[in-house]
């Protein structure tokens, strides 16, 4: 029995079926790592910008590898491109509209979803996403914190701000925004975690990530938990986090993700990141337990929505 509003729920209601997200890497850049913000990044960014690690292949042949991969063991889905590297929409409005005709020309492309920053999207970027004709069109915003004392210390080179302007104008060109939060992030305490989390439900929003914060190799970040200037959450810890949160959430906002997810090779710490089915199921347990459910404290007070599914 699920307890929140997951993405393939989300999916079957729409779509009678299974939608698989394919992660494709469109060589995108980012203002924070081309020297027009900074050179470093954000200090939790990997080298790949948590990218698929399939940057050198063509958009087709990304898609083409990871349908077969897919259909190879289940044919009966739907899929969805997912340009996840980096900042999507980062350049000039020209190369987005080269991109979506890429998207659009994938065979079996029923949607799309693209990550990107705010500070990275203007009226002409967003008409054109919503103006690709595909029937899925999901905009993955990076906000991580609502304070900009947190925003300055990762590094993101913008504020909270400008995250809500792009939010309200994405959605005002009929654009479905999910937001990016993570928990445990230096600095950062449960209570602002918690204020992050309802100043980006207060926004014209769909879904949210959510995501503990982990070490990867090769990172700002890195460097500072190796000092011992930082320290990640424990397993028990962004269990009650998720706890704590997802009661605030309202049911119509779909939960993409609940849990980080290292790319091979690059998790330094801590070592259960890298248990995402098991951080999952504590996290069914310790909500089953505590009688609590996505909404619980929102606009579903008196029991868990059937159609949560599960």
């Amino acid at each position: 029995m699920l307890l929140w509003h997951t993405l393939a729920t989300w999916f079957r209601r729409r779509y009678g079926k299974r939608v698989q997200k394919i992660p494709l890497d469109a060589r995108s850049s980012c203002p924070n790592r081309d020297g027009t913000l900074s050179r470093a990044g954000c200090i939790f960014c990997n080298a790949d910008g948590s990218g698929s690690g399939l940057g050198g292949l063509t958009l087709a042949e990304q898609w083409r590898i990871w349908r077969d991969k897919y259909t190879a063991t289940d044919d009966d889905r739907l899929f969805m491109a997912y340009l996840q590297a980096f900042s999507n929409t980062y350049g000039p409005a020209k190369r987005l509209a080269r991109l979506l005709d890429e998207v659009r020309s994938l065979p079996g492309c029923m949607g799309l979803a693209v990550g990107t920053r705010a500070d990275c999207l203007d009226r002409e970027k967003l008409a054109l996403l919503a103006g690709c004709g595909l029937p899925e069109i999901w905009l993955e915003l990076g906000l991580q914190s609502a304070s900009d004392a947190t925003l300055a210390r990762l590094n993101r080179g913008h504020d909270a701000a400008c995250v809500a302007r792009a939010v309200q104008a994405a959605a005002a060109h009929g654009l479905q925004v999910c937001l990016h939060l993570m928990a445990g992030l230096p600095g950062e305490t449960e209570r602002d975690f918690l204020a992050s989390l309802d100043w980006a439900l207060a926004l014209p929003i769909a879904g949210l990530k959510l995501h503990n914060v982990y070490v990867p190799r090769g990172t700002a970040l890195a460097a500072a938990w190796a000092a011992g200037r930082y320290l990640p959450p424990g397993r028990d810890e962004y269990v009650d986090l998720l706890c704590a949160a997802l009661p605030r959430i309202p049911s119509r906002i779909v939960l993409h993700r609940l849990q980080a997810d290292p790319a091979p090779g690059e998790l330094l710490g801590p070592a259960w990141a890298a248990d995402k089915r098991g951080v999952i199921t504590d996290i069914r347990r310790a909500l089953a337990a505590r009688n609590l459910w996505q909404g619980c404290r929102a606009d579903v007070p008196d029991g868990r929505p059937d159609w949560y599914g599960g």
